[in-house]
This record gives structure tokens, C-alpha cells and sequence, in this order.
């Protein structure tokens, strides 16, 4: 597979967790260890299942975020934004197919919330105000969006965001897109949970162990040690 660039060292792996906002200025939106409000706007969903579709960035960490979170059972990567014909990786990788890299994230929602999902996603799994790059990576096929799967995750979603802007929690402005899912696409094998079979790897200790770190400080309530892998 391609090998992707090695990163700077991000301030968030060394940032200690943050004080409630509410007591502080606004702190940068790469610290990755930010506590930010729930969602004023959270709809009880009294559903078994259901599912959010997320791209924030390489989503060997977006899925190893969400596989330690409480709820959820299961987290698939892939390809949301474009077309089933070009939803292959050395395709999406050129930026021009539409796709972003994303997750599919099943979740119990009676046991975790969508809005506690989106609070996870834009605190400590990405930076909601970069556009069209996360870290080392740069394209479309990176950028923050939220795909989303029904007419009440769509407005949640822009209910928060304009809740987040309108506090002043990040000193830029929230810069996730909120469409419509088209269709997800898994990514191919040697992805999918990539971040639990190569640990030891240079991008993944750099970039996504600690983002890991930070959901375990920040929300120890909704954080659960033991993966949820797609092999289980």
C-alpha cells in the first residue's frame, strides 16, 4: 500500500486534559484534548441500531477512536462522498473522486447518543476547522464532514455546529460539511483495523494512539478499554 508521509508532532499528544470550557478562553481546536458542551439538541432515538457515517481525516484513526467507545459495535472505514465505481484507495487518494475517508459507526443509541457520537468526533477524534487536510494528510479526501443517515441526524448535526460556533469554542469557525449519505463504501481488508494491527507503526503512534489517549482522558464515560474489531 502507499506509505503515507511522516507527520510533525502535534501539540495534542502531550496536551493535558483541558478545564470545562465554560471557565476558559477558547483553546485551539488541534489540542485534541478539549472538553466542549454536549449537544443542546440530542434527539432520543429509541431504535436497537443506528448508524453515522463520519470522515475527519485518515480513518485509521477514526476508526480507532470509535471502537473504544461505549455503545458502539461496530466500525467500519471506507469511502463516503462519490461513487461506488472510484471508491477504491489509490483512486480516492488522488483527490478528485469526491470521496472523503470515512467510518461507518453502528451504535446501541439507548447506551450512547448520536450528539455524544458528534461530541467525541469534533473534540478529540479531529480538528472541525481544518479544511481539506487533518494533520500531515492534504485533500478533499480528507476533510471534516458528517454523512448523514436520516432528516434528525442532519439537523442535530447543523444544530451543533451552530451551537459550537456561536459560543466561540474554537478560535476558527467549524469548518464540517453536513450532507446527505449517497452511499458508503467499505475500505479494502488490509484497512480495516489497521490502527490495532500495527501499533507500532510511525504514523499511527504519532497521529492516532493519541487521539486514542485523549478520549480516555477526556470522556472516561463513554470510554471502554477493549476494542470493538470487525474481526470479533
Amino acid at each position: 500500500m502507499p506509505i503515507k508521509p511522516l507527520p510533525l508532532v502535534m501539540a495534542a499528544a502531550a496536551a493535558a486534559v483541558l478545564a470545562p470550557m465554560l471557565n476558559m478562553p477558547p483553546a485551539s481546536a488541534g489540542d485534541l484534548n478539549k472538553e466542549i458542551p454536549a449537544a443542546a439538541s440530542d434527539p432520543a432515538n429509541k431504535a436497537d441500531k443506528e448508524v453515522a457515517v463520519l470522515a475527519g481525516g485518515c480513518f485509521w484513526g477514526q476508526q480507532g477512536v470509535f471502537e473504544h467507545v461505549k455503545g458502539v459495535t461496530k466500525v467500519v472505514a471506507g469511502y463516503a462522498g462519490g461513487e461506488k465505481k472510484t471508491a477504491r484507495y489509490m483512486l480516492v487518494g488522488t483527490g478528485t473522486t469526491g470521496h472523503a475517508e470515512s467510518v461507518q459507526i453502528t451504535f446501541d443509541p439507548k447506551e450512547v447518543s448520536f450528539g455524544q457520537i458528534l461530541r467525541i468526533y469534533f473534540s478529540v477524534a479531529h480538528d472541525p476547522t481544518e479544511v481539506d487536510r487533518q494533520g500531515p494528510d492534504e485533500g478533499s479526501q480528507y476533510r471534516s464532514e458528517i454523512f448523514t443517515t436520516s432528516p434528525e441526524q442532519a439537523a442535530a448535526a447543523k444544530a451543533y455546529i451552530a451551537q459550537l460556533d456561536t459560543a466561540h469554542i474554537f478560535p476558527a469557525p467549524v469548518a464540517t460539511k453536513v450532507e446527505p449519505l449517497q452511499g458508503f463504501y467499505a475500505a479494502e481488508d488490509y484497512h480495516q483495523d489497521y490502527l490495532f494491527h500495527n501499533p507500532d507503526a510511525a504514523y499511527i503512534k504519532v497521529n492516532d494512539l493519541p487521539k486514542i489517549k485523549a478520549l480516555e482522558r477526556v470522556w472516561p464515560q463513554y470510554f471502554r478499554s477493549r476494542p470493538v474489531l470487525l474481526a470479533d
